[in-house]
């Protein structure tokens, strides 16, 4: 079975060389026509102009090529004979990319849309010829661009209507006008400041002002050399008459209604405090975008609609429509790993959801999850059971929306759970509970903060080998003992894309922390005291530490349709044990390995340091109080919805002060403790899901005695995990 096993995975990580045998990527061309092999641009008068910003207007592109210019999938359609239709053709051009065929007319229209954006950026008059070579019907297109003359603004003069109050409201925002003089001239930096200003003079209460109010007016002729810039702020708008127009008015909101279908149940006092519109205030635009994102973070309705009207010559009506999405669901999670010893790790996930149970827009979840550990003919097992529930309220209990001036409400949670673990060596059960707060600032700083936090932990039906290993290591005899552990925590994510499924790069920031055990350090003189000093709470120790995790990700999209990316990760944590505890307590402790960490382990089986396997535990358990990793990997779509990925990951796990030399976190040793591995991937990215399975190979083990693993060790025993996961790592 083993055997065949590692022959499937050797026959998957040769594919890509059997694919790429014999290749030809225009043998499907027919007589007379070549393929667009590359485009290139290239500015021959300026180094620091960026040239990334003209390949948008190139309007042929050519094949994406997923690594050092190869595209296996282009290889595959060309297996297939132009005029064959039977099944390998047809499943050759199914999974296949067609080469693109060179179009000499998309390269005049490349040259035209270039000019245009020149011009648009400032650049008057620019230049684009094209050098165009063919080698053996593949067609390369340089583009050669000589940017056009700027024209520097000398002095800008400013008119603005006399009449009402606009020409005061003006002087106010004068100062943050975004043109100035010495700026280069350009219609593209004239635009944005209509569109800053307007948005501006929008939020004073001018309702129906828009960048068409503005008009400019550029002189480079008057005085050789210089150029001077009128700007013009007009009661009319450019597609109005002048002789109808009317002074620049402020409105005022006349009536305000909420109107929704028959299905959607919820309290109107909860749609009253979130609404920040009210009749007789100053027209605000911000103050409309803020009600509509105020609402659509209930997330229970399916649209939100803020239509507005003008009643009177300086009066709008504002109408709000709200439909009903759905209420509750689903979701269900699953993670899946193998290694070479066979050693099996499943762990399922279901979780309930209802986004309005109580009809004022409370969340409810709970959630079912499993993890079990196992060998096919084996007794030995590992049964892991929790449940847990969640409910979260639209605000701050005890204050009502309507106090919140911003445009994000703060949610309060509740939470609780219960986790039953059933190993070899032990049987631990934990009942846990928390109370805080979450929400999102500026729609890029998510956070949780619970100020409370409370876990029970107790430990029985410990086994008797085990329990002789406890009591002759005083490092795992305090890390496995039954203890009480409150205090508070926290969540905190940046990140400078807030949208999931973007086609734009990103980067975020993860932070989390807790601190425990201080409020009950203050009444440990009361406490009844353990033969080690520690105060017990009815006459179980409770746990005193400090705990940080920090983690810092990107993710850069690039190639057509952005369909690759370089997705990059590190973090680092650390645990602290001190006061009324000497050790970290067993759950809060760092692990490596596994379907989102070191992927050439399964979880828990990898450190701490250099240090072997501990034996006391048949299934790996390998924990510590310090943690780093790095992870870089490459993602590529190869066909239909089957996407790639080939990953590099480094880190490891280190105890702090207990522990064996070799465990212990050693700055002189640091490099023969890191672990390393890569592998490949492959996802089925369903936009809604993402389905992904990896296969990790060791490349360097702290554990063995031989650290780098030479490839023919990669797919034998101990040398590889498999894993399936959904959504990607990182």
């Amino acid at each position: 079975m083993k055997t065949r096993l590692t022959h499937i995975l050797s026959l998957l990580a040769a594919l890509p060389v059997l694919m790429t045998a014999s290749c030809s990527t225009t043998r499907t061309l027919s007589e007379g026509e070549y393929r667009l092999a590359k485009n290139n641009i290239e500015v021959t008068n300026s180094k620091k102009f960026n040239t990334n910003s003209l390949h948008q207007y190139i309007k042929q592109s050519s094949n994406s090529y997923l690594l050092l210019g190869w595209n296996p999938f282009l290889c595959i359609y060309n297996w297939a004979d132009p005029e064959d239709n039977g099944i390998w053709a047809r499943f050759c051009r199914k999974i296949g990319v067609e080469p693109v065929i060179y179009n000499p007319e998309a390269v005049e229209g490349t040259i035209e849309s270039m000019k245009s954006h020149l011009e648009y950026m400032g650049y008057f008059n620019s230049n684009v010829t094209t050098d165009i070579k063919v080698n053996r019907k593949r067609v390369y297109v340089d583009y050669k661009v000589k940017l056009g003359k700027q024209y520097q603004i000398d002095s800008i003069s400013i008119s603005v209507p006399e009449r009402g109050p606009f020409k005061s409201d003006f002087e106010e925002d004068r100062a943050n006008i975004s043109i100035k003089a010495g700026d280069f001239l350009s219609e593209s930096s004239l635009e944005a400041e209509t569109q800053r200003g307007a948005a501006y003079f929008r939020d004073k209460g001018y309702y129906n002002f828009s960048k068409n109010n503005y008009s400019f007016e550029a002189d480079t002729i008057s005085v050789p050399g210089k150029t001077f810039l009128e700007m013009r702020v007009n009661e009319y708008s450019r597609n109005e008459s002048a002789s109808n127009a009317l002074p620049l008015r402020k409105f005022y909101i006349d009536s305000v209604s909420i109107s929704y279908t028959d299905d959607v149940r919820i309290k109107p006092g909860i749609l009253k405090d979130l609404n920040t519109l009210r009749p007789g205030d100053l027209y605000s635009e911000s103050s409309v975008n803020k009600t509509y994102t105020r609402l659509s973070a209930l997330r229970m309705f399916n649209s939100v609609g803020v239509d507005l009207y003008q009643s009177d010559t300086n009066k709008i009506n504002c109408s709000i429509s709200l439909s009903q999405s759905q209420l509750q669901g689903f979701k269900t999670n699953l993670e899946a790993s193998s290694n070479s010893t066979g050693l099996m790790g499943i762990s399922p996930q279901l979780s309930f959801y209802h986004k309005n149970i109580f009809h004022g827009g409370e969340w409810l979840n709970l959630s079912f999850m499993g993890n079990f550990q196992f060998k096919f003919n084996d007794p030995t097992r590992s049964n892991e059971f929790g449940v847990s529930a969640g409910l979260s309220f639209p605000r701050i209990l005890g204050m009502p929306n309507s106090k919140v001036k911003g445009s994000n409400i703060p949610r309060t949670e509740v939470n609780a759970s219960y986790n039953y673990q059933n190993r070899p060596e032990y049987t631990r059960n934990i009942i846990s509970t928390s109370f805080g707060y979450s929400g999102t600032i500026w729609n890029r700083l998510s956070y949780q903060f619970y100020p409370f936090q409370l876990s029970i932990v107790h430990l029985d039906d410990i086994n008797s080998s085990f329990l002789e290993t406890l009591s002759n290591n005083p490092f795992m005899r305090y890390a496995y003992q039954d203890h009480f552990d409150t205090g508070l925590g926290g969540n905190f994510q940046y990140s400078s894309n807030p949208s999931e499924n973007s086609s734009a790069s990103f980067n975020y920031l993860r932070l989390s922390a807790d601190i425990s055990g201080n409020a009950l350090s203050l009444f440990k003189p009361l406490m009844k005291r353990d033969e080690s000093g520690a105060g017990l709470i009815w006459g179980t120790p409770f746990s005193q530490y400090i705990r940080g995790e920090l983690t810092l990700g990107s993710t850069w999209k690039f190639g057509k349709n952005s369909n690759q990316a370089i997705a990059t990760r590190i973090l680092g944590g650390i645990g602290y044990a001190y006061g009324n505890s000497s050790v970290v307590p067993f759950e809060k402790q760092f692990y490596s390995g596994g379907a989102n960490s070191m992927r050439g382990w399964q979880a828990r089986s990898l450190g701490p340091g250099t240090s072997q396997r501990n034996d006391s535990f048949i299934i790996p358990s390998q924990t510590g109080d310090i943690k780093f990793e790095a992870n870089l990997e490459y993602r590529f779509n190869m066909f239909w919805k089957i996407e790639g990925a080939l990953f590099l990951d480094a880190g490891n796990i280190w105890t702090l002060h207990q522990g064996e030399e070799s465990s212990k976190f050693n700055i002189r040793t640091l490099g023969d403790s890191i672990a390393a591995d890569w592998g490949s991937g492959i996802r089925v990215n369903l936009n809604f899901l993402v389905l992904r399975l990896d296969l990790g190979m060791k490349l360097h083990d702290p554990a063995r005695e031989n650290k780098w693993l030479e490839p023919g060790a990669w797919l034998k025993k101990g040398g590889y995990a498999l894993h399936f996961g959904v959504g990607y790592p990182f």
